[in-house]
């Protein structure tokens, strides 16, 4: 009895150690135990012998064509379930990091968490501009836009159904404080006006959003007249004159944010300190990649969570039904085992010609899987709801790293799967296979 549970304790910490060799291990490391492994089957006796059992186990593949095929497709599944959902939180993200630069800042109110919990009167936003570090133009005026966002409804393409859209109401400034957007058609709204300029995003998101359409905000008349790319999360929002979406939505002369760009990254610096030391303001910068960064944790964080429970979910599925094959590949081998067994052959070698071979079925089902998330969802644009309650329109992004991660739960499973299987053969009494003949 003492004996016996010595050996579970030891299969456990064995399982556990590997588990954790395989996640924790880079990929480089991964490689170079590939590359001795490969060396070893191929320069040692041990390892040729492991090597032929191998081989004799992966030729009757086709007999067991079924139970292979659940290990590959369980696997698949889980990988492609899992890389796809990681897929959604890496493009999100994206879009928001490409949003920010080093060398532009956002000041809020202090203690705001983001644009919308903000509020700044005008006497901080003209002392906000006044600041050396903030860059000027030809005419000597600061490069500072004090800006107001609201969330309305307006109904989506194709569905009809609304939803959720950001317009931003930024001053004139803004196009040399955010140099990466352009007009791709139409002009620029002119203030005063009640006119706005849509993000390429929201104009494919949203109906009536193409240029000369009329939107009804707040009870008054809006004409759309230019469409704008900046190739970030403004993408997804309308623009308009902050004086006009102010008043449009009783924001008086308040305003929740100012965006200024800097004389260079460097200034950010001496920028947050002259904040900092003057006493009329009560207000924090950050650089706008720092914040908009920070917008988008939280989504993503949720988003890793659900994919890895998910994943986690249908893997419990999958090293079942690898467990399943292999404890039939094994049962249908026992002869042949027992044989092997009889001329020589240890134990280990047994064990490790069984992982080996639930290791590549493994690894084909989880390159299947990356692949097919791959070929349906990288760069698949789609909306959820932004850190401001409006939607964010964005891209999936299938990158290497997360293909490689979704390969590492697809290693796990198969030497969970393969794990009790190969201790199963290895320890079976030479006689009692031997009887099978």
């Amino acid at each position: 009895m003492p004996k016996r549970m010595g050996f579970r304790l030891a299969v456990a910490a064995g399982a556990a150690l590997g588990v954790a060799a395989v996640i924790a291990l880079p990929w480089i490391g991964i490689g170079g135990l590939t590359g001795a492994l490969a060396l070893w089957l191929t320069l040692t006796r041990a390892g040729r012998r492991v090597g032929s059992m191998t081989a004799s186990g992966m030729a009757t593949l086709p007999q067991r064509l079924g139970g292979a095929s659940v290990v590959v497709v369980g696997i698949a599944g889980v990988v492609g379930v899992l890389v796809s959902l990681l897929a959604m939180g890496k493009g999100y993200e994206s879009t928001f990091r490409a949003t920010g630069s080093d060398d532009t800042a956002i000041v809020l109110r202090s203690g705001a968490l983001s644009e919308s919990t903000s509020h700044l009167d005008q006497q901080s936003v003209m002392l906000i501009g006044e600041k050396p570090q903030v860059a000027r133009n030809a005419q000597g005026e600061p490069l500072a836009s004090p800006e107001v966002v609201v969330a309305v409804s307006l109904p989506k393409r194709g569905s009809g159904q609304d939803a959720n859209v950001m317009i931003r109401g930024v001053s004139a400034q803004v196009w040399a404080v955010r140099r990466n957007v352009r007009i791709i058609a139409g002009r620029r709204f002119r203030t005063g006006l009640r006119e706005l300029d849509v993000g390429k995003s929201a104009a494919r998101e949203f109906a009536h959003t193409a240029i000369g359409s009329k939107l009804e905000i707040s009870g008054q008349p809006w004409k759309v007249v230019g469409e704008f790319d900046s190739g970030n999360a403004h993408d997804s929002e309308l623009w308009g004159d902050v004086n006009v979406v102010g008043a449009a939505f009783h924001r008086g002369s308040s305003v929740q944010s100012v965006t200024v760009r800097l004389t260079d990254a460097r200034a950010f610096d001496a920028f947050k300190a002259a904040l900092a030391s003057d006493p009329r303001l009560k207000v924090q910068a950050h650089t706008t990649r720092e914040y908009y960064a920070s917008q988008s944790r939280g989504m993503t964080h949720f988003i890793r969570i659900l994919g890895s429970v998910v994943a986690a979910i249908m893997a419990i599925g999958a090293v079942a039904g690898a467990l399943n094959s292999m404890y039939a590949a094994v049962s249908a081998r026992t002869r042949e085992i027992a044989t092997l067994r009889a001329i020589g052959f240890r134990g280990a070698s047994v064990v490790a010609s069984v992982m080996i071979e639930t290791m590549l079925l493994a690894l084909a089902g989880g390159l299947a899987g990356a692949l097919i998330a791959w070929a349906l969802f990288h760069r698949f644009t789609a909306s959820t709801m932004g850190p401001d309650f409006s939607a964010v329109v964005f891209r999936f992004r299938v990158t290497p790293a997360l293909m490689g991660e979704g390969l590492k739960w697809a290693l796990t499973i198969g030497f969970l799967g393969g794990l009790f299987p190969a201790l199963r053969a290895a320890r079976m009494p030479v006689t009692e296979g031997l009887r099978e003949l």
